[in-house]
């Protein structure tokens, strides 16, 4: 993984440097500039536009209690798309914006969750809930107390109410 992350960061900036110089060239310092920072500007609205709508579908499955994993995917996807493009350069503005497009962020979603095992376990129609082997860091399940029923909704308990007044007047005898 080491080696790959490191061509990835001499690659990168070589070829967008070489980029920069090609369309420097033929638009002129100016435009240049200012095409990377409307890429940039552009783009950062088109994440949060996206991102939101992304938002309202994991809502929505939530709400209709399915795993949202694929939505959540897109989600990590288009945060990565937008550091893509706040990125300047316009190798990393091309990758960001495909990303950033629907059609070709779900088919790259769904090409990874085919890699990706997602597990229901803890997930029920009302959301997500301990499933019934669930332990502790010790060994032993923490909500399996004597007070709790077998569906696992009721949890007894004792409390005692302490004013501060009785600690004032503790205090100053």
């Amino acid at each position: 993984m080491f080696p790959v992350l490191l061509l990835l960061f001499i690659l990168v900036p070589v070829i967008e440097i070489g980029l920069f110089i090609q369309v420097g060239g033929w638009l002129g310092l100016w435009p240049t500039l200012a095409l990377v920072l409307i890429t940039a500007f552009v783009g950062a609205s088109l994440v949060r536009n996206q991102g939101l709508m992304t938002l309202a579908s994991v809502q929505d499955r939530l709400n209709r209690g399915e795993l949202p994993a694929q939505q959540i995917l897109e989600g990590v996807m288009l945060a990565v798309a937008g550091v893509l493009l706040l990125t300047p350069g316009f190798m990393t503005d091309a990758m960001g914006m495909l990303v950033l497009l629907p059609a070709p962020r779900a088919a790259l979603a769904k090409q990874v969750m085919k890699r990706v095992t997602v597990s229901q376990a803890g997930f029920s129609q009302g959301g997500f809930h301990q499933g019934g082997n669930a332990q502790g860091p010790f060994g032993d399940d923490p909500f399996r107390r004597g007070g709790r029923d077998d569906d696992g909704n009721t949890f007894e308990g004792e409390y005692e109410r302490k004013d501060d007044d009785d600690d004032d007047n503790h205090r100053l005898r």
